[in-house]
């Protein structure tokens, strides 16, 4: 028997994404969107609303980063998600976190943050169905502490995850399975 829910932002794991722009005064702005994905392989899509300083940086800049929050850091990444540029311009210095200049656009990656896309803003699309920040991705780095053999080894990563259910994060770590092999096996 299954039961009815409130309907809410229902897809679990929803990845929690730090996203990371520079301020008009070149300081650094970063916040938590748990909702956006890979548009295709090298477009990123992060449904936020232009009250979002983040967005406005985007806009001016026309660059901003997307790493992915790990379990180590998750207080940090949380608190980017509570606290608002809007009304906390030194939210990224309050972190105790670092960033450097990312190598191929005008936008800040966090150091701690293991795995990072760097992206030249596209577009911004808003019509009846959502909104958001178009971006292409031109750079993906990762710290060599998750590499391994010249891949990222996605259990050393330490991902955490959105629960839209409970508001709980959870960590992704353990590899279950082979994807585009272990179906192989039902292909008749």
């Amino acid at each position: 028997m299954r039961e009815k829910l409130k309907i809410t932002e229902g897809i679990f794991p929803m990845p929690v994404l730090m996203v990371a722009t520079y301020n008009e005064d070149g300081s650094v702005n970063v916040m938590n969107a748990a909702w956006g994905t890979m548009q295709a392989r090298d477009t990123v899509a992060l449904n936020l609303t232009e009250s979002h300083k983040t967005v406005r940086n985007i806009k001016a800049r026309g660059a901003f980063t997307v790493s992915v929050a790990d379990a180590a850091h998750l207080v940090e990444a949380d608190y980017f998600g509570v606290e608002t540029g809007n009304k906390t311009p030194d939210k990224f210095d309050r972190s105790g976190l670092t960033a450097c200049k990312a190598e191929t656009v005008d936008a800040p990656v966090i150091n701690e943050f293991p795995i990072c896309l760097e992206c030249e803003f596209i577009e911004y699309q808003s019509n009846e169905y959502g909104c958001g920040v178009i971006g292409k991705v031109v750079s993906v780095t990762a710290d060599e502490s998750v590499m391994v053999d010249g891949k990222i080894d996605m259990s050393l990563v330490n991902a955490i995850a959105f629960d839209p259910y409970t508001h709980g994060y959870y960590k992704v770590t353990e590899r279950v399975g082979d994807a585009f092999k272990d179906g192989l096996a039902l292909k008749k």
